[in-house]
């Protein structure tokens, strides 16, 4: 009985999430034909409608790439070796790749830690993380606020902090923040072309790897997610 409940919610799960993909990936291509039928009509400013479209294909590719990443995750085959790695010059990696986006944005980019401190992750899950928590912050945060990704050591934990001054979220918001496809201000937030699935990687590669994420917030103060991975292989968060 309880081997055929379980089957239930499995397959509930999976169809649940086979519908929330088609839909996200519906959208995107729903907009590129929109566009080049309005690119046929007398007028139309085609190279403008030629970048939008292109725009659409680089939102659907980035989705596809995500839920792949995703489904590698939990099949594991993420993390067969584990290893280390030095989590300060791969901070300031992502920040340099993001500092573009994050002028436009308003948003100023930090990092701070030690340089010694080692993350049990493999460098190419390190990048997906932090990159997504700083991806979070140049969308949400707001015009004006500081973002800061921090790397520390605390007994048995390796601890990445990402934190910003920006206008926050409330409490409804704070409980959804990690589910797959949820996005802040719902399907009008789009048009900052996250895919939905950024957090809810940062909580796979945490849990993947024996750790936890948390996430505090105060409407108006700001946001700060915390994730904590056990430094020795086996340890529990």
């Amino acid at each position: 009985m309880t081997h055929d409940i379980y089957d239930r919610s499995f397959d509930e799960l999976r169809t649940g999430f086979t519908a929330a993909v088609s839909h996200e990936l519906r959208t995107p291509l729903a907009r590129i034909l929109v566009l080049l039928d309005s690119a046929e009509l007398p007028g139309a400013d085609v190279d403008a409608l030629i970048d939008q479209a292109r725009a659409e294909v680089e939102n659907a590719g980035a989705l596809i790439d995500e839920i792949l990443f995703l489904s590698e995750l939990e099949s594991g085959k993420e993390i067969v070796s584990l290893g280390h790695t030095k989590a300060l010059p791969i901070l300031e990696e992502v920040v340099d790749t993001l500092g573009g986006s994050a002028a436009r944005a308003g948003v100023e980019l930090r990092t701070e830690g030690d340089l010694d401190v080692e993350l049990p992750l493999r460098p190419r899950m390190l990048r997906m993380l932090t990159k997504n928590l700083a991806e979070n912050a140049i969308r949400y945060a707001g015009h004006g606020s500081t973002f800061t990704l921090s790397v520390r050591r605390s007994g048995e934990f390796a601890v990445l902090t990402a934190s910003d001054d920006g206008v926050g979220v409330d409490e409804r918001t704070l409980e959804r923040m990690f589910e797959r496809f949820y996005r802040v201000g719902g399907d009008r937030a789009r048009e900052t072309g996250g895919t939905g699935l950024g957090l809810a990687i940062v909580r796979h590669v945490a849990e993947t790897h024996r750790g936890d994420v948390s996430l505090e917030s105060t409407v108006g103060a700001g946001s700060s997610f915390t994730v904590r991975l056990p430094l020795r292989a086996g340890g529990q968060p």
